[in-house]
C-alpha cells in the first residue's frame, strides 16, 4: 500500500473524557460497523470494561476515510494503565488529545500529552462534549493554549455523543498527522505492541510493520526469544479480524503463528524474516516497574496449578504485572504479585476470577521497601513476613512519588490538608487559570496506594484529578506490626507501617478480627505487636457450656466444684488448641474498602 495513504493515530485523554465514544462515532462514520450491530464502547471487548465504563486494554482498528487508511488505537485513561498508552504510542505517528469542554485539562491529560511529546508525535487537540450545558469551549481552548502551547484556533470542537464535529476530526487526522516512514525493500522489522492468548489458536499478537513486508505463510523469527515460527495468518482488524496476504511498512494488523508458549511473543518483541533477518531489533519498551505488591492465594489449595497457568496467560495480555511463588503459613501456596496501582490490582484479580474461574484471596497491599541491615547488607522487602528481625536493622528506606493534583481553587485548603496528613511535602503550586490550579507534592507511595484517590475525590466532590510518577527512595521511621492469634503470628495480617500509624493499625485490625473470628472452646487473645511489645489487644470470649444445669438446690460448693473442673479442662484445651480462622475472615479482614 502507498505509504502516503496511511495514518496511524492513538486517542489519548484523561479518564471519562470520551475516548471510547469518539472511537464509536468514527467506526460509524467510516462504515466499519453496521448500524444494527453498533453498541456503546464497541472496541471494549471485556465484560469488566463495559460494567465499569472504563477502557482497560488498548484496542486497534483499521478505518477508511476519503481514500486514506487510518489505523486507530483506543487507549485507557486511568493512571494505572498508563503503560498501555506508552505502548500504543510506539506504533503511531500522531495522537488525538481529547479534552472535556466542561472540565478542561486534567492530570492525565497533561501526563499523556507529555508522553506524546517525548515520542515526537503530532498532536491534534479536540474539545469534546460541547453539547453539555456546562461546556465552555472558548475558555478551555485558551487553557490548552496557555498550558500545552497548542494554538486555540487549531483546537477542534465536537460532541462524540451526537457526532457533531467528528468528520472534521477525521479530516484533521488525514491533514495534520504525517504518513509513516518505512522501506518495503529493507529486511522485515515488525513491532509487537500487544498480545493475548486464544485457547484455540494460541498467541494472537498486534503488530506494526516498520520496515519490509510481513507475508502470510512465511518463516519468521522472534528476535529476543530467538525462535522461528511460520506466520499461519496475518490480517487487519476492521474491527472484525480480516485475513490478508501481506502487511507492508506503516501498516498495523494482527499475527497468528501457532505459538503456545506465552513467553515467546511478549510486547516489545521484534519480528523479522527467518531467511533474511534484520541486523538489529527495534527498541521495544522499557519494563514497567511495579508499585504495589500483594499475595494472591487460591481459596481451594488444589487450584494452585491452575492459578500458575492463568497468571502466565494473563501476563501475556497484560505484561505490566509481575508474579513469583510464595508460601504463607496461614494461606498455603500462592503468588506474590506486583501491580502498577490499586485499580490495576483489582482488575487483575477480577479478570483471574472471571476468565479462569478461580476463587482468590488477596492479602493487604504493600510497597517495596529497602532495608539496610547492621552488617551493611541491603535487602528489598515487598512482603512484611520477609522483614529481618528489628535488632538486625540499621534503617529502612521507602519509595516516594511525585503526585500532581489538578483542582478547582475552592478546594485548595482541603487538598493541601489531605496531602500533608499523608506526609507529603509541597514542591510547587501553579495556577492554570484563575479558577484551577496544579499542586505538586512529594509523598510516600505507601500513603497513596490505599485510599488517597478515594479521599481526594470525596473531599473535592469529584472535581480534583490525580497523576503520579515514581521518584526516589528516602529514609523513614517504619515498623512491622504483627498480628498474633493465641500467641502465634499470622503472616497474612502483618503489615509495615509508619511508627505514628502503628497503634491505629493494630487497634483497627484487632477490633476487626474480634468481629470475624468465631468463638472457640477457650478464650482467644488477638494481639498487635511491634517486635515483642504488645500495642493492642482484643479477646474473643469462650463458649460457656452450662455444666451446672442438672444441679438444682443443695450446697453452692457442688456447683463450684463442677465449674472448677470445667475451667481446668478448658485450660488444658487452651494449651493444645489451635484457633480455627475461617477463610471468610481472611477475605473480610483484608478488604481494602475500609
Amino acid at each position: 500500500m502507498d505509504l502516503a495513504r496511511i495514518r496511524n493515530a492513538s486517542i489519548i485523554a484523561h479518564i471519562d473524557h470520551g475516548k471510547s465514544t469518539l472511537a464509536d462515532r468514527m467506526l460509524e462514520l467510516c462504515g466499519a460497523v453496521d448500524a444494527r450491530d453498533m453498541r456503546a464502547q464497541y472496541l471494549d471487548s471485556m465484560d469488566i470494561e463495559r460494567e465499569r465504563g472504563i477502557t482497560i486494554k488498548l484496542q486497534s482498528v483499521r478505518l477508511e476515510w476519503n481514500g486514506h487508511v487510518i489505523n486507530l488505537i483506543d487507549t485507557p485513561g486511568h493512571v494505572d494503565f498508563g503503560y498501555e498508552v506508552s505502548r500504543s504510542l510506539a506504533a503511531c505517528e500522531g495522537v488525538i488529545l481529547v479534552v472535556d469542554a466542561a472540565q478542561g485539562i486534567e492530570a492525565q491529560t497533561l501526563a499523556n500529552c507529555y508522553l506524546a511529546l517525548e515520542n515526537d508525535l503530532e498532536i491534534v487537540a479536540v474539545l469534546n462534549k460541547i453539547d453539555l450545558p456546562a461546556a465552555d469551549p472558548d475558555r478551555y481552548a485558551e487553557e490548552i493554549e496557555n498550558v500545552l502551547g497548542i494554538p486555540a484556533e487549531e483546537v477542534l470542537r465536537m460532541s462524540a455523543k451526537t457526532g457533531e464535529g467528528v468528520p472534521a476530526v477525521l479530516d484533521a487526522i488525514v491533514a495534520r498527522i504525517p504518513p509513516p516512514a518505512g522501506d518495503a525493500d529493507a529486511p522485515l522489522q515488525s513491532l509487537i505492541f500487544d498480545s493475548h492468548f486464544d485457547q484455540y489458536r494460541g498467541v494472537v499478537s498486534s503488530v506494526r510493520v516498520m520496515n519490509g513486508v510481513l507475508e502470510a505463510r512465511s518463516k519468521i523469527r522472534f528476535m529476543q526469544a530467538n525462535r522461528d515460527h511460520e506466520a499461519d495468518e496475518i490480517g487487519v482488524r476492521t474491527p472484525d479480524n480480516e485475513p490478508v496476504d501481506r502487511l507492508g511498512p506503516g501498516e498495523v494488523g494482527y499475527l497468528i503463528a501457532g505459538i503456545k508458549d506465552v513467553g515467546e511473543a511478549r510486547s516489545g518483541e521484534t519480528i523479522t524474516d527467518a531467511r533474511h533477518p534484520a541486523d538489529e531489533a527495534l527498541d521495544g519498551y522499557r519494563e514497567p516497574k511495579p508499585m504495589v505488591f500483594s499475595g494472591l492465594y487460591p481459596i481451594d489449595g488444589d487450584e494452585f496449578a491452575l492459578l500458575r497457568e492463568s497468571l502466565e496467560k494473563l501476563s501475556l495480555n497484560d505484561s505490566s504485572f509481575t508474579y513469583e511463588p510464595e508460601t504463607s503459613g496461614a494461606l498455603g501456596h500462592g503468588f506474590r504479585c506486583g501491580y502498577l496501582g490499586l485499580l490495576h490490582m483489582e482488575i487483575v484479580r477480577e479478570r483471574l476470577e472471571r476468565e479462569f474461574g478461580l476463587s482468590l484471596i488477596s492479602t493487604a497491599p504493600s510497597v517495596e521497601y529497602r532495608v539496610h541491615k547492621s552488617d551493611g547488607d541491603v535487602v528489598q522487602v515487598d512482603n512484611p513476613s520477609e522483614m529481618p528481625d528489628s535488632t538486625k536493622i540499621d534503617f529502612i528506606e521507602e519509595p516516594y512519588l511525585i503526585a500532581s493534583v489538578l483542582t478547582p481553587s475552592d478546594y485548595t485548603g482541603t487538598v493541601m490538608d489531605l496531602c500533608q496528613s499523608r506526609r507529603g511535602e509541597m514542591i510547587k503550586m501553579e495556577y492554570l487559570s484563575p479558577e484551577r490550579l496544579e499542586l505538586r507534592y512529594r509523598m510516600p507511595l505507601a500513603e497513596v496506594v490505599i485510599d488517597f484517590f478515594d479521599q481526594l475525590k470525596s473531599r473535592t466532590q469529584g472535581y480534583a484529578s490525580l497523576d503520579y510518577e515514581a521518584d526516589d527512595y528516602a529514609r523513614a521511621d517504619l515498623v512491622k506490626v504483627d498480628i498474633l492469634l493465641h500467641g502465634d503470628p499470622v503472616d497474612a495480617f502483618s503489615s509495615i507501617v509508619h511508627k505514628d500509624s502503628a497503634y491505629e493499625y493494630g487497634n483497627k485490625m484487632a477490633s476487626k478480627l474480634k468481629e470475624l473470628i468465631p468463638r472457640q472452646q477457650f478464650d482467644v487473645p488477638i494481639q498487635a505487636a511491634i517486635s515483642s511489645r504488645i500495642i493492642a489487644r482484643e479477646t474473643v470470649k469462650a463458649y460457656r457450656k452450662d455444666v451446672t444445669a442438672k444441679l438444682y438446690g443443695g450446697d453452692i460448693t457442688r456447683k463450684n466444684k463442677l465449674l472448677q473442673k470445667q475451667k481446668a479442662g478448658k485450660k488444658r484445651m487452651k494449651n493444645i488448641g489451635r484457633v480455627e480462622v475461617p477463610q471468610e475472615a481472611f477475605v473480610s479482614a483484608l478488604q481494602l474498602d475500609d
